[in-house]
Formats: structure tokens, sequence, C-alpha cells
């Protein structure tokens, strides 16, 4: 493919996530991938530089551009290099002109910025919610020792965290494939210090998804103790099982829960835990960095149900921690309504229960808890509290 073509490429994919992001459809990875994958003429080089430009003009535009078109002509915009690409010649681009709409640059819509500013997030801190994220992995002290890390790895704020550029495969490494390590931004490694999870302990993951954290705590425990993952995804929670094998778990009990009836399925552990986390269902905002178009999917009224949805989950969780025990709540989110105000909430409905200090060499205190920034911690985004029960 000529430079040319690979911006019109990048045009057409657009066009189908913009598409998808209005009717909530495939993500753009997916999208991208099942462009490609009926286009055999595009070699690695092709792919890599069309996905480049792709993602380049879904972070440059703040509000859903009304075309694949507007949102690369705001590109085009601001870099020469990519302007002289829209010449018209055979699979190009047709020129620019002067009058043609172009898409407005943001870090998110407008209504979005508005809840983020009162969230404490300014426009500089919001755009760095999109700055492309490093790979970061978690050593598994299970597995490996650092000697076991391939090369290029630096040392973030996380006790067992690593650090590698933007694009690394980390796949095919045989630190991988043993399980040695595991992929986990920082951010996520931090909030599982959190927890605290000790040997021996009882510990509940109430939203274990496909058991990222899980495992991070099973590490923590030192493959003693209990260790419950529960959820209310059959198929996320599925994926635990061999990548517990993989990381050389104990075997980790697992709960699939009934949406809206899940204190029944948890009864039998109701006063009986250590710790529970909470890494509850929120809107992702912290994700940016990752997900760049899921800024152009949410709207206020999910934003309100993810907030009720974690005030349940908290109050749930809290009905399964012993005397003295302790409860985390996390979400990768730097919204209020899905951080400090949920705290407080919890605080508000819950009087035999205080608030924690957290310590971490990364964050900001936010109310009862502590945020963690993409700016300014160099991880994704997260809201995390600890509360103790009297």
């Amino acid at each position: 493919m000529t430079p040319s073509a690979r911006v019109q490429a990048a045009i057409e994919i657009l066009d189908l996530v913009i598409e998808a992001a209005r009717s909530n459809g495939a993500p753009a990875d997916r999208i991208i991938a099942d462009w490609f994958r009926t286009r055999r003429f595009a070699g690695s080089k092709d792919r890599r530089a069309v996905r480049e430009l792709t993602y380049r003009a879904i972070r440059a535009c703040g509000e859903v551009p009304e075309t694949g078109r507007a949102a690369m002509v705001r590109v085009a915009q601001e870099n020469p290099d990519i302007a002289e690409l829209f010449d018209g010649s055979r699979h190009a681009p047709a020129a620019i002109s002067a009058d043609e709409p172009v898409a407005a640059r943001g870090a998110a819509p407008y209504w979005l910025m508005m809840r983020l500013a009162n969230s404490g997030i300014d426009a500089e801190a919001a755009a760095h919610m999109l700055d492309r994220a490093p790979l970061d992995v978690r050593l598994n002290t299970l597995k490996g020792t650092p000697d076991d890390l391939p090369e290029g790895a630096e040392k973030t704020q996380a006790v067992n965290g690593w650090r590698y550029p933007p694009d690394t495969r980390i796949e095919p490494t045989e630190a991988f494939a043993s399980g040695a390590i595991e992929v986990q931004d920082t951010g996520s490694q931090l909030t599982c210090e959190v927890v605290a999870a000790a040997p021996g302990e009882t510990v509940v993951d109430l939203c274990a998804g496909a058991g990222g954290k899980t495992l991070a705590l099973a590490a923590s425990m030192a493959n003693t103790g209990r260790l419950i993952a529960c959820d209310s995804d059959r198929t996320r929670l599925s994926r635990l099982a061999p990548r517990a094998e993989r990381a050389g778990t104990l075997p980790i009990e697992t709960l699939l829960l009934n949406p809206g009836k899940e204190p029944a399925r948890l009864s039998g552990l109701v006063g009986a835990a250590d710790a529970v986390l909470v890494d509850a269902p929120c809107s992702g905002t912290g994700t940016w960095r990752r997900n760049p178009e899921a800024r152009w999917r949410l709207t206020d009224k999910q934003i309100l149900r993810y907030a009720t949805t974690q005030a349940r989950l908290l109050d749930i969780a809290a009905s399964l921690v012993k005397p003295d025990g302790r409860l985390v709540f996390v979400t990768c989110s730097l919204l209020d309504a899905e951080g400090a105000d949920q705290a407080e909430g919890f605080l508000a409905r819950n009087p035999g229960w205080q608030a924690e200090a957290i310590a971490l060499p990364a964050g900001t205190p936010r109310g009862a808890g502590l945020r963690l920034a993409p700016g300014q911690d160099g991880t994704d985004g997260f809201f995390v509290a600890r509360f103790k029960r009297l």
C-alpha cells in the first residue's frame, strides 16, 4: 500500500468505528482486524501504519466525528506530512478543500468534559487520559524472579511491576508462556496492593472478570488460604482457570453470580472474609489510553446506572467481611460519581465502617480514597478506597 492508500484505508475504518460507536457495535480493535482479514494484500507494515493512523484520529477528536474523513482531516490540519497524502491519486483520498467539515479537537465530548471538570480533572489532565499506554507486566513471584524478565524492562511503582514500551510483543516470550509474568497495568497492580491479601486469609474477589486481579491476590497470599473469584459473566469467569494454571496458583474457587440475586449465592460467605475486593463495573474513563473510542460510546445515563450498581455491590460485599476485616473498592474511572462520591455514600449507609488511609508510591487523595491518573502517575486511571469493619 502507498502512504496515501494507507490514509484512505484509515478513513474507511474510521467510518466503521464511528458507526459502531453510535450503535454500540464492535470495538475499534475488532473492526480493524476484520477489515484487514478481507484485504490480504496489506502487509504487516501496512496494517501497523493504518492502525496507527486510525487511533491517531480517534485520539484527536473529542466529539464523535461526522465521518472518518472529517476525523482524518483533523489530523492532517496539524500534520503537513499527512495533509500531502490527500492528493487524489489512485487509492488515495481526494485533496482537502478549504470549506470541508473538520472534526472538533478535544479530549472528550463536552458533557463528559464537564463531568471530569467537576471531578477535579482539568483539560490538560483529560488530554493525558489519551496518551499511548506502555506495556506493564507483573512479575509472578509464584513462578519467576527478575532474572526471568525479557530484556528492556524498567521498574515501576508497583512492588512487582515492570514496564516495556508501547507495542512490545510480550506474548511470544518464554517468561509469558511459563507464567513468570502477567500483563497488568501498574495502577491495577497498585490497587491489588491496597487489599494487602496475606497468606492464610480468606479473600473474595467479588467482580473478578477474567481474573487479572485475582491472580495478583493469589501471589500475595503465597498460594495459601482461601481465594474465591466471583462474577456474573460465565464466559469471563471461565478464562480464569487456564490463566491460574499457567500462573501456578493453587485451585481458586469460582462462584458464578446471578445478577440481582447475588446474596443468595454468597450466603455461605457472610461474615467469613478477611478481605473483599470490589473491582466494580464502571464507565472505564481511566482506560481511554487503551480504548480511546470508548469516550464516544458513554452516556450520562450509563454513568448513573454504573453508580447504582456500584453502591449495591459495595453493600453486598460489606456483608461478607468479618469484624476487623477490610473492604477495598476499586473503579477504573476518574469520575467522582464512581469514586469519591461512592466512598462517601458507603460510609453514610454503613456506620459500622471507617475509611483507612492508603499508602502508595503514587496517587492523590480524593475524598475517602486515592486517585491514580495517567498524566500524573503514568498509570491507567483508578479510584481506590479501603474500609475497615469495626
